[in-house]
């Protein structure tokens, strides 16, 4: 099994790729702690088990690894590798009860369902891709008074360009699109 790595505009994470699906269509994981992960996922309670692991985020075809802050990636890096392999070597599945992330813990109102679908579409097709290729992912979570609430995961989560990706890069295309959203908002939930 050879399984490729990519750094990520996030210096505490890299990107593994094992060359086939993690979670698929499935939708994410974002697992910030080993306790999070104990019992939900074989793969990522495997990839904290290596120490000097901060955050493990789990997407269609790659594992994102944040490493702790005072950890070298030259050290860590094999480590890491070997988990994964192991863990498709075992045999085991990636989610213990086959649950991703999912539309949990949106907060908008009814009367702006077409709106909301609207933000969705334009996040599926515009914007989760491109997250998607740096290793991470992001999740909406809500839209109220035209601003809209997002939750950045995986290499985005903690990246030093986040913050002008959401207001530069989405809050202005959504802007643009959709004329009810005046802002974009980053939560943590």
């Amino acid at each position: 099994m050879f399984i490729e790595t990519e750094a990520t505009p996030n210096p505490a994470t890299l990107k593994f790729l094992p060359g086939r699906d993690v979670l698929g269509g499935r939708g994410t994981a974002d697992f910030t702690a080993p306790g999070e992960a104990a019992g939900r996922s074989p793969l990522a309670e495997r990839v904290f088990q290596v120490g000097d692991v901060a955050r493990v985020f789990l997407g269609a075809d790659f594992v994102t690894v944040t490493k702790d802050s005072d950890a070298d990636w030259t050290m860590l890096r094999p480590r890491v590798l070997g988990a994964i392999m192991e863990h498709y070597l075992s045999g085991m599945p990636v989610l213990e009860d086959g649950e991703a992330e999912g539309e949990h813990g949106e907060d908008f109102d009814a009367a702006d369902q077409e709106v909301v679908a609207q933000i969705k579409e334009l996040l599926d097709t515009r914007v989760r891709p491109a997250v998607a290729g740096d290793g991470g992912d992001i999740v909406f979570r809500g839209f109220r008074d035209g601003i809209v609430r997002l939750r950045m995961q995986g290499a985005c989560s903690g990246c030093p360009s986040s913050r002008a990706t959401l207001k530069h890069g989405v809050e202005n295309m959504l802007r643009h699109y959709v004329p009810e959203v005046v802002a974009v908002e980053q939560v943590e939930a």
